[in-house]
């Protein structure tokens, strides 16, 4: 039973205020040294590669991938952006990242000189994430292809093509709106299966329901997403647990055999730091209901990049701390 991380990191002060190339390295490196002096076991590089210093607030799971690519534009007129308010489920976001335009390409999209930044700078068993193009979907106007499945497909042959030259240990697909919307996980699931079909090594997928502000952003729970988890075609998920109600967990039992179950044992939506003793009764729990051989991983419910330094540290401690604890080390 390994432990990982989801992926974001809360960004450095110096990163704020010194926003370059040779400053984003020395983050990312940072970042990493902190995972392993925590005994992380497959690390990340804090999804700093996003990091824009004219959007602090968010840490680009949706803007980074969509507006550099071809048939996007990225600003929209008064009725476009009218059309897109009137959609359901946008009410978080004052606009949308972009409109599409036309047939989507990578344009100046190019995520394997984000990785090669960031792979040189450890020997640990890296994880590479990116956004599932069913979610990214959900946030762009549509002004090409008319319909949202030919829309997700598109997005996931994009992203397709741009991992598959990516080498990590786990490349690791993030899908947090769907869990709101669990009658599209059919499409969602076939959007995400098709971008894991670029991946060269581990394949994840993480599920959340969402983190905007530590806030959660949709509702629902697992029962109504067990036939979209077993619709994927990947090694492992990685699910908020610590925070979802505990009969959840015995829902996860109807997952496919050949699907491991990462476990969420870390909050991150409290500033409280758990004790070990908490992670690995945690652990615990999860192994009587689902079976310790089903569990790969364990981690946080989602990414730290809302929390302070001090708090995602410690939470990462304490992460490796419980686990060791219910290993018996």
């Amino acid at each position: 039973m390994k432990t990982t991380v989801v992926g974001s990191y809360p960004v450095p002060m110096w990163l704020r205020l010194v926003s370059n190339r040779e400053s984003l390295r020395d983050a990312i490196l940072a970042i990493i040294k902190t995972q392993e002096l925590a005994g992380i076991d497959v690390v990340a590089d804090g999804e700093l590669y996003r990091w824009d210093i004219n959007h602090a607030e968010t840490n680009g799971m949706i803007d980074y991938f969509v507006k550099p690519m071809g048939g996007v534009e990225n600003e929209l007129t008064r009725d476009q952006l009218a059309r897109w308010r009137s959609k359901p489920g946008n009410e978080f976001r004052a606009q949308p990242p972009g409109v599409v335009t036309g047939p989507l390409d990578s344009g100046q999209l190019q995520l394997k000189p984000d990785y090669e930044l960031y792979a040189g700078l450890t020997t640990a068993a890296k994880k590479f994430t990116v956004t599932s193009p069913y979610m990214l979907a959900k946030m762009l106007a549509d002004d090409h292809y008319g319909d949202l499945e030919s829309l997700v497909m598109a997005l996931a042959d994009v992203l397709k093509e741009q991992i598959s030259d990516i080498d990590a240990e786990v490349i690791q697909v993030d899908e947090a709106n769907v869990t709101g919307n669990p009658a599209d996980g059919p499409l969602a699931a076939r959007g995400i299966n098709r971008v894991l079909e670029g991946v060269q090594n581990e394949k994840a997928v993480h599920l959340c329901y969402g983190n905007y502000g530590g806030q959660t952003i949709q509702s629902g729970d697992y029962e109504r997403l067990i036939q979209f988890l077993n619709a994927l075609r990947t090694d492992h998920v990685v699910l908020e647990l610590a925070r979802r109600p505990d009969h959840e967990l015995s829902l996860l039992k109807d997952v496919d055999e050949s699907i491991g179950i990462g476990v969420g044992v870390i909050d991150i939506k409290d500033n409280e730091i758990e004790t070990p003793e908490c992670v690995a009764g945690r652990i615990e729990q999860a192994a009587q209901t689902i079976g310790a051989e089903r569990i790969p991983y364990v981690h946080p419910d989602c990414g730290f990049w809302m929390l302070p330094r001090s708090v995602a540290d410690g939470k990462m401690r304490a992460l490796v701390a419980g686990r060791d604890l219910f290993a018996g080390s």
